[in-house]
């Protein structure tokens, strides 16, 4: 016979839950509000993913708190209703004061409308959700009644809390894809009677007027391209957003697919030849927070003369209702309990609309409204909002970094490391990296360059102001030296002895265990871990690359190369759709590359991908040779900084690149299947290579050196067929070819990197990039709104069309 065990809820827990439900609803709806209107804005600015889920969470949990806490207050006031002898725990008028705090909620902060851009096309679930929560709070309202005491604050934080929801609702709307193309598209535009002009032209030819058909440009398009010419020289902050807000309402059409006109082409064209790679920077990076603004916040509804008086309103409405609670409602009747969370709710609506309020004023938007800065009225708050924007302005901070192939002599290069404090960072200034052979040994992440931390940089600052630099160096140094002849000596006495024999046996069995264990937890841990497989690999392998300003610099001089270049349209289109060839055959006509060119041009895009990914770590693991012995000249030091920069940046845009062709295919158009097979075949083929040599973790310059050494007489598919698509002895073939390249090697792949990272910026689609906004940024994103700038890009007409002339 089966005995079953009754599982019960002790009356207390219970009666601790009828009393306090409601309570703890409504401040956990409060506290979820706080965290989103204070943590929502550095999404796009982080470099951790778990900041981004703690997001992702709260603003999922804050309708599910508010919709629940909304349930709660209702069955409460029908139980009270059904129970007239029981005392209720909070007074009927009280809740009634308390659900319109709920529509408050759900309205949302100003910081954050929709986690992701498919949230928008969410809209008119919304719009059904306001009426239904507006329904519910009416009900509460009206089982209130007479509800003498509080009914006009009642009334009051219900007109605050639809507002905030309209708000939110109409912000959805207006990021909806459909209704953001209806909002730049003027309507429909017929163009010149045809019919009329056809009619007339024969009777004009009959009565032998002079008559003739002719194209003229449109006469504003004309004055918009040409009559205002650029600045010339370094941009201020406030220009820099002046200029990024103009830009952005016209590239702006580009994410619902629209054309870019040739005029403004041209325009944007000249302009940006004009600029440095700084100031093409920071105006980017505002064009990316406009956009973030527009699909992400509620910008678009606030900044406008009916968003100021509505948000005027609501305000005023919560500040009402807290004099009327504080001055004439009569508390006698009510828990101190809940007087207390009254104050709470009405004092954290007062501070969240004063958050908002602020950040309303050190907007991007608000900036570009000041139109003329130069004014006496507007001077002082220019210079206000000078400073402010001083403030986020990219930080470049410089870090010493030792070349490793420069034989005895030491040599250190200076990098400019991105380290905007992140309260001020636009975007997270970092740049990821997959590694194919450091996954397929399961080997730690490396990075070329670290992060420098805030108090890093202060202390040196402080360090420099109190003139003491120089001394703290030559300390730094002497500590330097001491530490490491003390390592020196330790090694060597380990090596001689006994003592030394014996832990040096314990340490290698001690390291066996490990490893066998390791192999088996991996074992084990892939299992488990199976179903998010893709999710875990981010976590474990992939790293962050800080973004140096070396590298923008050289981004910035490729493209704009080769925009002084693109002088008719046929040359435009062959650059914008050049994924590595342009640079092996046009730019340098003294090299015969036709042997590299088979690995651009004759394979599809993520096969050339992962050739090139590949060829490239086994070029930079085996690039150790040593240059000539004794002290090196000026100009063999500055040919070596010049080689390693070309290096590191290969190597940046090679591994950053595999990160988006495996976690963000859709960002690179890859065909999925295919690509995943491709992948998985190459990855399956390393490690079946690595476990037959014995390789293990943190091996990388040895699994390449093993990789080079295999005999490459016949190509891989005459031996192997085309049943695996693995890449990997391919990509060794033209590992070796570049190696003829000699001293030009990393330059060529430098430039080939720009390109394949052109090519998909280019034949991505933009809405998939505006996805990415909030996301942390990508790198692709610059180069994608970039090229735009300089006239690259399927979207952007480069000849004369017939939609932007007239006719006579």
């Amino acid at each position: 016979m089966v005995h079953y065990i009754p599982l019960t809820i002790p009356f207390s827990v219970k009666k601790h839950w009828d009393e306090w439900n409601i309570r703890w609803a409504m401040l956990f709806s409060l506290w979820l509000q706080t965290v989103l209107i204070l943590v929502a804005p550095i999404r796009k600015s982080t470099r951790k993913k778990w900041v981004i889920l703690l997001i992702w969470f709260a603003y999922l949990l804050a309708d599910a708190a508010a919709n629940f806490a909304v349930g709660l207050i209702s069955n409460s006031q029908r139980n009270q209703s059904n129970n007239y002898c029981s005392k209720p725990e909070e007074s009927t008028d009280l809740l009634a004061l308390w659900a319109p705090f709920l529509l408050l909620h759900l309205g949302g902060p100003d910081t954050i409308t929709a986690f992701a851009l498919e949230d928008n096309q969410l809209w008119l679930r919304h719009l059904l959700g306001l009426g239904f929560q507006a329904a519910i709070v009416l009900y509460v309202f009206f089982q209130s009644l007479p509800n003498q005491n509080l009914w006009i604050p009642t009334v009051l934080m219900f007109i605050a809390g639809t507002i905030k929801y309209v708000e939110r609702t109409r912000a959805l709307y207006l990021a909806s894809l459909e209704n953001f193309l209806d909002s730049i598209h003027k309507g429909p535009d017929p163009g010149p009677n045809y019919a009329m002009l056809m009619d007339e032209y024969p009777s004009n030819r009959e009565a032998k007027l002079p008559t003739r058909i002719k194209m003229i440009p449109e006469p504003d398009k004309e004055a918009k391209a040409y009559d205002v010419p650029p600045k010339e020289g370094d941009l201020n902050h406030l220009e820099v957003v002046h200029y990024a807000y103009n830009y952005f309402q016209v590239f702006k059409r580009l994410i619902v697919d629209l054309i870019v006109g040739f005029r403004e082409r041209e325009e944007s064209r000249d302009f940006f030849n004009r600029r440095t790679a700084e100031d093409a920077l920071r105006i980017i990076e505002v064009e990316l927070n406009f956009i973030y603004g527009t699909f992400y916040t509620k910008m678009e509804v606030v900044h406008s003369i009916v968003g100021y008086i509505f948000r005027f309103i609501a305000f005023g409405s919560v500040l009402a209702t807290l004099g009327l609670f504080y001055f004439q409602a009569k508390k006698d009747e009510f828990h101190g309990v809940d007087i207390g969370i009254t104050y709470t709710l009405l004092l954290g609506a007062i501070a969240l609309d004063v958050i908002s309020f602020l950040m309303l004023i050190f907007s991007d938007l608000t900036f570009a409204s000041i139109k003329d800065p130069d004014r006496p009225r507007c001077w002082p708050m220019a210079v206000l909002f000078n400073s402010f924007l001083a403030l986020k302005k990219p930080w470049w901070h410089p870090c010493k970094c030792e070349i490793k192939n420069s034989g005895s002599q030491k040599i250190f290069v200076e990098h400019h490391v991105l380290a905007t404090p992140l309260a001020f960072r636009r975007w997270s200034g970092s740049i990821s990296a997959h590694n194919l052979i450091r996954y397929c040994l399961k080997s730690s992440s490396t990075t070329i360059h670290e992060f420098p931390s805030l108090c890093e940089i202060m202390f040196k600052k402080i360090v420099f102001l109190l003139g003491i630099n120089e001394s703290t160096k030559k300390f730094g140094d002497y500590i330097y030296q001491s530490d490491t002849s003390v390592a020196e000596e330790g090694k060597s006495s380990k090596r001689t002895g006994l003592l030394g024999s014996i832990m040096s046996e314990t340490t290698s069995f001690i390291r066996s265990i490990k490893e066998n264990v390791s192999q088996i937890f991996s074992r084990v841990f892939r299992i488990i871990t199976m179903p998010i497989k893709d999710f875990v690999d981010e976590m474990m392998y992939v790293s962050r690359e800080p973004f140096t300003w070396e590298l923008w610099e050289f981004i910035f001089s490729e493209l704009r190369n080769k925009s002084m270049r693109a002088s008719t349209p046929e040359l435009t289109k062959r650059i914008s759709s050049a994924r590595g060839d342009w640079v092996l055959t046009d730019t340098d006509s003294q090299h015969d590359r036709s042997k590299l060119l088979k690995y651009v041009s004759h394979v599809q895009y993520d096969e050339s991908l992962l050739l090139w990914h590949i060829a490239t770590d086994l070029c930079y693991y085996t690039d150790d040779k040593k240059v000539k012995e004794g002290s090196l000249n000026d100009e063999e030091i500055e040919k070596l900084k010049h080689n390693n920069a070309y290096r590191e940046f290969s190597k940046i845009l090679s591994d950053y690149m595999l990160f988006l062709l495996v976690f963000h295919p859709a960002m690179i158009s890859a065909a999925l299947g295919i690509r995943k097979i491709r992948f998985q075949d190459t990855c399956a083929e390393v490690q079946k290579f690595f476990d037959r040599r014995g390789l293990r973790p943190n091996q990388d310059k040895k699994a390449c050196e093993e990789i080079l050494s295999v005999n490459l007489d016949f190509e891989p598919v005459t031996v192997k067929g085309d049943r695996s698509k693995s890449l990997l002895f391919d990509a060794s073939m033209l590992a070796k070819e570049l190696e003829e390249e000699g001293e030009e090697k990393w330059k060529l792949l430098s430039r080939v990197w720009v390109e394949l990272v052109s090519y998909a910026a280019s034949h991505c689609k933009a809405s998939t990039h505006a996805q990415q906004v909030s996301k942390r940024g990508e790198l692709i994103t610059f180069f994608w709104l970039l090229m735009a700038h300089f006239g690259f890009g399927e979207q952007i007409n480069v000849d004369v069309t017939l939609d932007e002339q007239g006719t006579t």
